[in-house]
Parts: C-alpha cells; structure tokens; sequence
C-alpha cells in the first residue's frame, strides 16, 4: 500500500506549536524597484523616500525604505508558518528599531510566545515575537502578531 503524499509548504497546526519554538526565514533583498513599487502602491509619498537630492540634508544618509515596507516583506517570508491553516491576523505591536536601506538583505528570527484554544474549539490563538534582522545582524523592526490558526482536529488537514 502507498503511503499518502504529503503537500509540502503548508503551515503547522496550532495545536503542532509550542511556547519557545523558534522558527527564522529565508533572506530577502530589498531593492530599489521594491521601494518604487511599494512607494507608488501605497502612496507614501514623503520626500524621505522619493526625493534622492532632498536626502543629502537629511539626518539619515542612503536610500531608506519605509518600516511599512519592511512590515509587509517580514510578512510575507513568515507566509510558510501560516499557509493553509492561518485563519485571522488579529493585532500585533510594532516598533522600529533602526532604518532599513535599499540593497540591505532581511530575515525574520520567529518565537512562538502564547499558544492557546480558542472558546469555539479546533481553532487557537498563537503569538510571535518577530525580530526582522538585517545582513549586519541588527534589528530593524519588532513586532508580536497574534493569529487565529486552524487546529490538526479541525477536520480540514493539509492532504
């Protein structure tokens, strides 16, 4: 008998995670047409990130990206810890601990601080500490999401 093929890129289950799992993601680059895109998108329009002659009087030198940025490319490397079984983004704080340039590479260092069922069942709450970390080994960006997750009794696995 054939043993079931597993789908890779799924997310845990809350109920797989424990207080103290540690997780890190791949880098990422950030780049000059991320800046672009993401300033036009977003309409961030401030001269801080548009205007390279305005930079040179300003307090930080090099081509900044704005933290929104940085926020939602963390984001978006977190995406295998909640592929398929993340249900709802539900608060988070965030606080930035120092600039992000473009050509910096980033990484998101991942420990799961509060795991618990929700009151319905088969579902649960799961919050990270998020540190996002630049090739220098500085962090840049902190925040703590919690997520509604689906639960491994939920009925609805991975296939």
């Amino acid at each position: 008998m054939e043993k079931e093929m597993k789908l890779l890129g799924m997310a845990p289950f809350w109920d797989d995670l424990s207080v103290g799992d540690r997780f890190r993601t791949v880098g990422r680059t950030l780049t000059e047409t991320d800046l672009v895109n993401f300033v036009n998108l977003s309409w961030l329009t401030e001269e801080l990130f548009t205007n390279t002659e305005e930079r040179k009087n300003m307090a930080i030198s090099g081509r900044v990206v704005p933290a929104a940025l940085v926020y939602a490319c963390a984001e978006g490397l977190l995406l295998p810890m909640i592929q398929g079984t993340g249900l709802a983004f539900l608060n988070a704080t965030l606080d930035v601990k120092g600039p992000t340039f473009v050509g910096d590479t980033i990484h998101v260092e991942c420990k799961v601080s509060e795991v618990r069922e929700t009151s319905k069942g088969h579902r649960g709450l799961v919050r990270t500490e998020n540190r996002v970390v630049n090739q220098k080994g500085e962090t840049v960006l902190v925040y703590n999401p919690l997520r509604m997750m689906r639960g491994s009794k939920s009925g609805q696995g991975h296939g």
